[in-house]
C-alpha cells in the first residue's frame, strides 16, 4: 500500500474484496457488467484500485498476455475527477505491464489523457447489440463438448498475437464453444445478456456463420457482439437483430514489431473491450 499526501488517497493492489466496490463505480459509469464480469477480468489481471475512507474511488487492471498486455476497467470516480486520480492510476498499471506492447480501448473522455501518456490510436472497436433472431449459418457449426484450449490458443494467437490460453479456458468452462472448420467462437453469459467473442476465423463466411450460431442459440434473448472495426459486420450484425450501440477507439503504446506468427486468421470481435 502507498501513500498521496496530496490527495489523502491510498492506492492498493486490486484483490477480490475490491469487487464490490469496483462493481459500484462501473455501474454509476453506465457499463453493464456485473461483478461476475470484473471476477473474470481480474483473474487474468493485476491491478489498483484507489482508495478513500475506506471506499473504493478508482480502479484500473492491468492483464498481460505473453509479450502484449491490455489496460482496462480505468474508472474514477465521479466525485474524483478533476484531481489527476486518473493519470496516476494509468501510471501504475502501465508500470505493471512493463516493456510489453500495452494496449487499450478509449472512451471519449478517456482519448486525450491517454494520447499524453503515449498512446496513438489505431482503429476502432464497434458495439452491437439487441434481442437475437436466428439465422441459418452458411458453414457448419458445432457446438463442442470437448475443448482442445492449446488450438484455439494458437489460433487466438495467431489472430491477435495475445498468448490467452488460461483466459480462453476459463471462458470455456462456464461458456459455450462454437466451433466451424476455420475458427471458432465464444458464447458466455456478460452483462444484460451474452456475449459472443472471441470471434477468430479464417474468413468472413466463417466469422458470419460463427455468429449466426450464436445468435440462433440465443433467439429472443440479448446479445452482444464487440467486433473490430476493419473487419465489422454492419450489415449481418443487423439482420441478427443487432444494432449500433457505440464503441470505443482502439490504442496502442510501444508497439512490437510484427512476429513470424501466421496471420492466417483474423479476430472478428473481441472477448470484450477490456481484453481485446
Amino acid at each position: 500500500m502507498s501513500h498521496t499526501a496530496s490527495q489523502q488517497i491510498l492506492f492498493e493492489d486490486f484483490a477480490p474484496d475490491h469487487l464490490d466496490g469496483a462493481l459500484r463505480l462501473s455501474q454509476e459509469a453506465g457499463w453493464p457488467h456485473r461483478r461476475d464480469d470484473w471476477a473474470l477480468t481480474l483473474s487474468v489481471s493485476t491491478g489498483v484500485v484507489a482508495m478513500d475512507s475506506g471506499e473504493v474511488v478508482g480502479t484500473a487492471l492491468c492483464s498481460c498476455f505473453g509479450d502484449v498486455a491490455t489496460l482496462n476497467m480505468i474508472i474514477v470516480d465521479q466525485r474524483m475527477r478533476g484531481r489527476g486520480l486518473g493519470r496516476e492510476l494509468m501510471n501504475r498499471v502501465i508500470a505493471m505491464a512493463g516493456a510489453r506492447e500495452t494496449r487499450l480501448v478509449a472512451t471519449t473522455d478517456g482519448l486525450p489523457l491517454y494520447e499524453k501518456l503515449g498512446f496513438v490510436a489505431t482503429g476502432r472497436i464497434e458495439q452491437y447489440q439487441g434481442i437475437a433472431v436466428a439465422a441459418q449459418p452458411e458453414v457448419s457449426v458445432d457446438a463442442a463438448t470437448g475443448a482442445d484450449i492449446a488450438a484455439l490458443a494458437a489460433a487466438d494467437l495467431a489472430a491477435s498475437g495475445m498468448e490467452r490460453a488460461t483466459l480462453l479456458a476459463r471462458i470455456v468452462e462456464t461458456g459455450t464453444l462454437l466451433r466451424a472448420e476455420g475458427g471458432f467462437a465464444l458464447l458466455r453469459r456478460f452483462g444484460r445478456g451474452h456475449v459472443v467473442g472471441p470471434v477468430v476465423a479464417r474468413d468472413v463466411a466463417t466469422a458470419r456463420a460463427l455468429m449466426a450460431a450464436a445468435a440462433s442459440r440465443l433467439e429472443g434473448q440479448f446479445l452482444r457482439i464487440d467486433m473490430a472495426g476493419a473487419l465489422v459486420q454492419a450489415d449481418y450484425a443487423e439482420s441478427l437483430g443487432l444494432t449500433h450501440a457505440g464503441g470505443g477507439t482502439t490504442m496502442v503504446r510501444a508497439p512490437k514489431s510484427p512476429t513470424a506468427i501466421s496471420s492466417e486468421y483474423k479476430t472478428f470481435a473481441l472477448v470484450s473491450q477490456a481484453l481485446g
